[in-house]
């Protein structure tokens, strides 16, 4: 599994650099993001799901969120 930690990083780079990751993966392949509350963690996964990736998981570690996303 690949991380990406983007904590601190605002939207839409967030979710522009969550793209790139994901353009140079290979199908199948799990992508760990590490994002934000609040604005990021709001944003990001419904504009993957626009974009047409799967959202296999979200999880709150209290100070961020780990989104698997499954290209």
């Amino acid at each position: 599994m690949t991380q990406l930690d983007l904590r601190g990083t605002p939207c839409p780079i967030n979710f522009v650099r969550t793209k790139m990751k994901l353009e140079q993966m290979e199908a199948g392949e799990l992508l760990e993001v590490w994002l934000d509350a609040g604005e990021p963690i709001e944003q990001v996964p419904d504009s993957l799901r626009m974009a047409g990736y799967t959202i296999e998981q979200i999880a709150d570690r209290q100070d961020f969120f780990i989104l698997a996303v499954r290209k």
